[in-house]
């Protein structure tokens, strides 16, 4: 018999759908699917359902309708705020797009790439590189998260400050709804104004609408040169200096502009192996630039030497390197890349994902870095960024040495006293994470009135019985 709480004929039914290997219930191959990458929410499930392509997706879908179960949906299982956990009572069914990860073509004439929820970022970044094309977003966790789940959550990314959030990168979808019918909006158009623009409802919804299937992905040709440098500044406002610097000469070069305070840096240097600072000092923040083009004779060298070689002299910039190969531009990028993991090895986080309109980011880094220190003494305040689009992850690590289970009891009062300041500024509490299960609370002040209750106006017409994905963005009524 399988170890499940679902309903026998409705276990049976979907073993028949999406074979044997297609419905998990033994808790020794669920686990995986129950805890989140950051190992806050530790959930269990009925069962973990694994369809091969939207017809298998669809059918199982509305057979938990039928059956009042509720569902999960579930990609690379990379959320930082539990937006694909299970909750504790093990009733629910993940549903995982792990499986739905064909690359069904890719059109040189519109840029567009047609691809399965399931595929992951970097095949598909793979796929688009090896025809000549790029496809623009990029994030820490491209290697695992997949294509369903970043346009679920409207990821971000390094490289928004050129191209956008996923948002602006999706031109077609195919979603699941929560009864089992499916949402064919497959479209390759730039244009269409015919009515409401339902893609966009379903990216950035969390997997509370539906689960998306299919997409229809906007490319870019791929760069033919690219330049890539890390400098070491005295403080954000330096940061945000050098960018405005990039920008003044030529915006449309700048590909990604990342902030990396001294004290994350630190972190990777001492935690992460192979990591090393390619500077003569360790500096109080640091910047990663990369400019790109599509022409392969285009002076991105000589214009990251000028506005470098300005910066040094004005004292805006204290050191820098410039990478002189690919592989020294892959050094400087696993730096940046590896923050997240730096911070998990240093002990217990509070990871705050906020925006605040540029010029306020030197104000809010000093502000919510005083405030957070008093607070509890002893914090590693470490934020990283995307500084070129407002983005700041204000991460807050444990003391040294101190007891994390102590340190993550207090996460709501950390979370309020960075949001505080936020709010001041005109910021948001969510800048490309997500609510998930973990920021719902936080819903009624940010978002209330017509506008939260014109969400749940949306979640109760296309998903009543609130099968998809409970307790996720929406808090309880």
């Amino acid at each position: 018999m399988p170890q499940t709480p679902l309903p026998p004929p409705l276990h049976d039914a979907l073993v028949q759908i999406l074979g044997p290997s297609g419905v998990l219930t033994n808790p020794a191959d669920t686990e995986a699917f129950c805890v989140d990458w950051r190992a806050l929410y530790h959930g269990r499930c009925a069962a973990v359902l694994r369809p091969a392509n939207t017809a298998e997706c669809a059918q199982a879908v509305a057979l938990c309708h039928a059956h009042n179960v509720p569902m999960v949906p579930q990609g690379g299982n990379t959320s930082m705020v539990g937006g694909a956990t299970p909750d504790s009572s093990g009733l629910a069914v993940v549903i995982s797009t792990t499986r739905m990860n064909q690359i069904h073509s890719i059109d040189h004439a519109d840029l567009t790439m047609t691809v399965d929820a399931g595929v992951t970022l970097k095949a598909a970044q793979d796929a688009a590189s090896a025809q000549g094309l790029l496809l623009p977003l990029s994030i820490s966790s491209e290697g695992s998260a997949d294509i369903g789940g970043i346009l679920a959550t409207n990821a971000g990314g390094n490289n928004t400050v050129r191209y956008g959030n996923a948002r602006e990168l999706a031109l077609g979808l195919e979603a699941v709804l929560p009864d089992g019918s499916v949402l064919d909006l497959m479209r390759k158009l730039r244009k269409d104004n015919t009515g409401y623009a339902l893609r966009q409802l379903l990216v950035g919804s969390e997997g509370t609408l539906g689960l998306i299937t299919q997409a229809v992905i906007q490319l870019q040709p791929a760069p033919r040169s690219r330049e890539t440098a890390l400098c070491a500044v005295e403080n954000p406002q330096g940061a945000l200096n050098l960018f405005a610097a990039f920008r003044k000469q030529d915006p449309s070069a700048i590909h990604a502009f990342e902030f990396m305070s001294g004290t994350s840096m630190a972190l990777v240097n001492s935690l992460i192996d192979g990591a090393s600072l390619p500077l003569e000092a360790p500096a109080p923040a640091y910047v990663l630039v990369e400019l790109a083009s599509p022409r392969a004779d285009d002076s991105l060298r000589s214009l990251m030497e000028d506005i470098l070689g300005s910066a040094l002299e004005d004292g805006l910039v204290t050191d820098a390197v410039l990478a002189e190969s690919e592989s020294q531009r892959q050094s400087l990028w696993m730096i940046r890349e590896e923050h997240a993991e730096a911070q998990k090895r240093a002990g217990a986080s509070v990871k705050n994902d906020v925006s605040v309109p540029l010029a306020a980011i030197p104000e809010f880094i000093a502000d919510a870095t005083k405030a957070c220190e008093a607070l509890i003494p002893g914090i590693r305040v470490a934020p990283f960024g995307h500084i070129g689009d407002g983005n700041i992850h204000f991460n807050l690590v444990q003391p040294e040495g101190g007891d994390p289970a102590a340190f993550l009891a207090q996460d709501h009062a950390m979370m309020d006293t960075v949001a505080a300041i936020v709010r001041k500024l005109g910021g948001s509490f969510s800048a490309e994470h997500g609510v998930g299960q973990l920021k719902t609370y936080m819903m009624p002040s940010w978002r209330g009135g017509a506008e939260l209750q014109t969400m749940r106006q949306i979640k109760a017409a296309i998903d009543p019985q609130n099968l998809m994905n409970p307790g996720k963005v929406l808090p309880p009524a």
